[in-house]
């Protein structure tokens, strides 16, 4: 027969006062009481429960490090020190107190929380300063959680939170839906840095690296063998993002995901405002404006892509045009490098999940339009003319592309090649790259 014991005083010095356990007694027996206790001593040198095993244990609401957070967090000791230091600031935030002062008025009312009888909020201050921490440093959720003393999931959300306020609410002020005029000014720059004649942009894939995402098998999966998602960016002569499109499977091609993307369809329905075809040359035929990409995209005749090497061989013209088309087209990649090498979570991948990383992505693209604004560009003509990418060994691509692109095309090398459209340099650097190659 089983009997639910609990242990009183007489045996405490045996079992601990208040231990529950079973113990099955023979009810036949004639045992004395002294034959119980020995027969329960023998039982408790195994059943024996630890009293505090069995104590439920109360969840702190805030935990014991956590609430010095503001006398020994990171927020509350460094950064004042910082502000005394405007370089280091720099280094710390990504951006001088000017900006962070802008920004923070800009998303306050998104990320403001009230003070409850439980615990004091996080300012709007600190957490703005997280998020930038986390992009500026690609640092975990738990290591920002522990420089800040605040909970892993808190660090979380704050920048979740705080990805979204950038993007709603500086995004349309960096990143406007494009207009005729901001295209002629676009065009107007390309001109005159990179001698490209109507050129609205440079448009490219880059692959954010990310963890596999739960149950996604082989679906983010890309040729480099990692997971990621595809930013695609189109960018203007000052290495600024006109228009991003994030979110695409990394399996997918850069062209696939251009045609699929709003960009495509917009450009390829003429609803992308863009202006009129312009002649290149004063007496010339109006050509449309275009933009450049790699061998990836289709050839349009709003799209120029480099000669593939069938079209290569020795004829000098169309390399020189590969050279002055991947010269104005190494812009988008200059600007996935600024973008990467100033907010340092692009380095590695991200662990968080694909609709977490759009956040992450587009508020970063805002913060880096932000930041070029207020940055004068010079162009190095010497470094301008390295002709790294000029003569690519191109493979013939199997594309569907229209008689009028391929004319557009022609049109353009033709300018490149003339009196009116060269640069001095171009024809050294081709038969240099020729003679490399």
């Amino acid at each position: 027969m089983l009997y639910h014991i609990t242990v009183f005083s007489r045996l405490s010095t045996i079992i601990p006062k208040g231990c529950v356990f079973l113990i099955k007694m023979d009810c036949g027996s004639s045992s004395s009481s002294s034959g119980w206790e020995e027969e329960l001593e023998a039982v408790a040198a195994f059943v024996v429960l630890d009293e505090e095993e069995n104590k439920t244990k109360t969840r702190e609401w805030v935990h014991a490090i956590n609430k010095k957070r503001e006398t020994l967090g990171e927020f509350h000791r460094l950064v004042p020190e910082l502000k005394k230091d405007t370089k280091r600031y720099h280094m710390y935030f990504r951006m001088t107190m000017e900006e962070f002062d802008f920004l923070h008025e800009l998303i306050k009312p998104d990320i403001y929380k009230q003070n409850t009888q439980f615990r004091r909020a996080v300012s709007t201050e600190e957490r703005l300063a997280v998020c930038l921490r986390f992009l500026a440093t690609g640092n975990s959720f738990r290591s920002i959680g522990f420089n800040y003393r605040l909970g892993f999931s808190t660090v979380r959300e704050i920048v979740k939170e705080v990805c979204d306020a950038i993007w709603n609410r500086l995004g349309p002020i960096v990143m406007p839906p494009p207009t005729e005029e901001m295209w002629k000014n676009v065009a107007a720059k390309y001109k005159k840095m990179w001698h490209f004649l109507n050129c609205i942009g440079a448009i490219d894939g880059k692959h954010i690296n990310i963890q596999c995402p739960i149950n996604a098998g082989s679906t983010y999966y890309n040729y480099k063998g990692s997971h990621s998602v595809v930013l695609l960016a189109l960018v203007d002569a000052d290495y600024k993002f006109i228009a991003i499109d994030v979110g695409s499977y990394g399996r997918n091609s850069d062209g696939g995901i251009f045609s699929q993307s709003v960009i495509g369809q917009k450009l390829n329905n003429k609803t992308l405002n863009v202006p009129e075809p312009a002649p290149l040359t004063e007496n010339g035929d109006p050509q449309p404006y275009v933009i450049v990409g790699d061998e990836a995209f289709p050839l349009k005749s709003y799209l120029l892509r480099p000669y593939s090497r069938n079209y290569l061989g020795d004829n000098e013209p169309n390399k020189i045009f590969n050279y002055r088309l991947s010269r104005a087209r190494r812009v988008v990649e200059n600007a996935f490098g600024i973008l990467a090498a100033r907010w340092r979570c692009f380095r590695g991948h991200l662990e968080v999940q694909p609709e977490f990383v759009d956040k992450i992505v587009l508020a970063s693209c805002c913060l880096h339009n932000m930041l070029c604004a207020d940055n004068a560009f010079e162009p190095d003509n010497e470094s301008l003319q390295l002709p790294e990418a000029a003569l690519l060994n191109l493979d013939p691509l199997r594309r569907n592309s229209t008689r009028e692109a391929f004319q557009v095309r022609e049109k353009f090398r033709d300018y490149f090649n003339s009196d009116a459209g060269s640069v001095v340099w171009q024809v050294e650097r081709v038969r240099k790259g020729r003679i490399h190659s």
